[in-house]
């Protein structure tokens, strides 16, 4: 009796996966896509090359000046970010892969004493199941001044969420200056820029390289374990990637709207043949952003 509810079970569990699989979204992650590291040098490399561009997409946005919002500040935003993927760089998705990649955000902020800021952000990531959570705290350097620009210093960090395959995790600190300047009395226009320094952890262990072979198939324990690897993990600090961006904030009122442009240089990462590498693309992104500043 026993045996036959175990058996019933594990038919029910292959029945649910193979609709899961069936009614994936497009943009769903299928990292096995990329190679598998156990017969394929170039697989490794291809694996660091699309973690550090799928992490830059998804961290590559500030939408607020290095100014703080004081300690009784709170803003609310809705985001969108709109990331160009280069083709020599495609993302491993369960349909075409895409090389423009929308993920709307909200994106909410909490000002403390001392020029401190908190904030968080969630985002989805368009034609998937997935989505991420930043976590950000901010800190101005110099605000307020008359004759002096603001400058501010950030930490974030970024985790992927809804992916079974893989794990990845991004964090970084950069430094903005801007400067606001007041419109008619009730309008204020702040210019911002800033560098960001960026790092990408990724993992992906036991990677089943044949997810299409039939339910009913039986292997011996070598076999079965021949269609399984794992790639080389990629550690936070292993490769720090330089973000440059800029943009502008407008604020009437308590509305407030914003848009910045962003460039992740990603780097080169190792062809698996000797000590040759390649480079890889960067990440361009445009972002946009609608909320309330109280």
């Amino acid at each position: 009796m026993r045996v036959a509810r175990l058996s019933r079970a594990v038919a029910l569990a292959a029945l649910l996966g193979g609709a899961a699989s069936a009614h994936a979204d497009p943009n769903d992650l299928r990292i096995y896509k990329l190679g598998n590291p156990a017969t394929e040098p170039s697989a490794n490399g291809d694996f660091q090359a699309f973690a550090r561009t799928f992490g830059a997409a998804l961290s590559s946005v500030n939408l607020m000046p290095p100014e703080t919002l004081g300690h009784a500040g709170f803003s609310v935003n809705g985001e969108l970010t709109v990331a160009r993927i280069s083709s020599s760089t495609p993302l491993p998705t369960e349909g075409r892969s895409p090389t423009t990649v929308l993920m709307p955000s909200l994106h909410v902020r909490k000002g403390l004493p001392f020029s401190v800021e908190l904030g968080a952000r969630s985002t989805w990531v368009e034609k998937s199941g997935m989505a991420a959570f930043t976590g950000e705290v901010k800190v101005a350097i110099t605000e307020g001044f008359t004759y002096l620009p603001d400058v501010g210093a950030r930490l974030h960090a970024t985790r992927l969420l809804g992916n079974r395959d893989f794990s990845l995790t991004t964090g970084g600190l950069d430094v903005g200056v801007g400067k606001q300047f007041p419109i008619g009395g009730m309008v204020t226009l702040t210019p911002y820029g800033g560098l960001d320094l960026m790092g990408v952890a990724a993992s992906a262990n036991n990677v089943n390289f044949r997810p299409d072979r039939p339910g009913g198939d039986t292997l011996g324990p070598d076999a079965a374990l021949a269609d399984r690897a794992s790639y080389a993990p990629i550690g936070l600090t292993d490769h720090l990637m330089p973000r440059i961006y800029g943009g502008a904030r407008f604020i009437g009122g308590v509305l407030q709207l914003g848009a910045e442009v962003s460039f992740t240089q990603v780097g080169s990462v190792a062809t698996g043949v000797g000590t040759e590498s390649r480079s890889v693309p960067g990440v361009l992104t445009f972002n946009t952003t609608l909320g309330l500043d109280f």
